[in-house]
């Protein structure tokens, strides 16, 4: 089974104003897909879609090559919000029971973890790079760190698709590249499809391996290099504003970002 995502015919709408038009979309096993599209677009109404927090009006979706309505493997999704940026930084909680916390979809409440499930935590703090932090409070972290711990809680139970909204709000800017980097390396180390909502157009493009413009339609979906072909007149067009597309492509110009 080659693709993980299938969208068809997808509409949507809030009593009479439809946010998501007639959305046909893939997404392949492996890939990296960031879905763009500017504030009102539809993006966070799709990712509810996929998670099934707003049920199907009109067309299908399916996960995994099943119907989404009866789809049951939820722990192979993992989901991580627009930050934790309304999380209570006084929370009396370890970056370790956070962590520990996304495997009640798989072994239940309150229940004992095993050794299994240490190892588990260990290799989600591990590939997050936060071992080192997994005594401390998460209220001491920074807004980088906290968002990090929320991976890690979403990695912990192996998820094979990983959807994160807008995860650097927050995150301040000398960290998100560092942030990024460590996303391309949970999928092309660990080989988890991403499907990445964001405003950082440029910033992503030398990560991603698929970008989706979204604005009510699909206006555009395709691999990186044709992203990066589209004319900023067009991207502009589908924004309703002109944009301009930092891309990170160190083969052009030196210097720093």
């Amino acid at each position: 089974m080659n693709q993980i995502i299938e969208i068809k015919n997808l509409s949507f709408r809030y009593e009479k104003d439809y946010v998501l038009e007639s959305i046909n979309l893939s997404v392949p096993k492996g890939a990296f897909v960031g879905i763009v599209g500017p504030n009102g677009s539809g993006k966070s109404t799709l990712m509810k879609l996929l998670l099934g927090l707003l049920k199907i009006q009109q067309g299908e979706i399916s996960i995994f090559g099943e119907e989404h309505n009866k789809f049951k493997d939820w722990h192979k999704i993992g989901f991580v919000s627009q930050k934790a940026n309304s999380f209570n930084t006084g929370f009396p909680a370890t970056v370790y029971e956070v962590v520990s916390s996304g495997l009640t979809k798989k072994i239940g409440m309150f229940r004992f973890l095993k050794k299994s499930d240490h190892l588990q935590i260990q290799k989600a703090l591990d590939s997050v790079g936060l071992s080192d932090f997994k005594n401390r409070n998460i209220g001491e972290l920074s807004g980088g760190q906290q968002q990090r711990v929320f991976i890690a809680r979403a990695l912990v139970s192996e998820p094979e698709l990983l959807i994160l909204d807008e995860p650097t709000v927050g995150v301040d800017a000398q960290n998100v590249q560092s942030f990024y980097q460590m996303l391309d390396d949970l999928n092309k180390k660990l080989g988890i499809t991403l499907l990445l909502v964001t405003h950082d157009i440029g910033t992503i493009t030398d990560k991603v391996t698929h970008v989706a413009c979204l604005n009510k339609h699909l206006h555009f979906h395709g691999n990186t290099h044709e992203f990066e072909e589209l004319k900023l007149n067009e991207l502009s067009d589908f924004y309703g504003h002109d944009v301009h597309v930092l891309t990170h492509n160190h083969a052009h110009h030196g210097g720093s970002h």
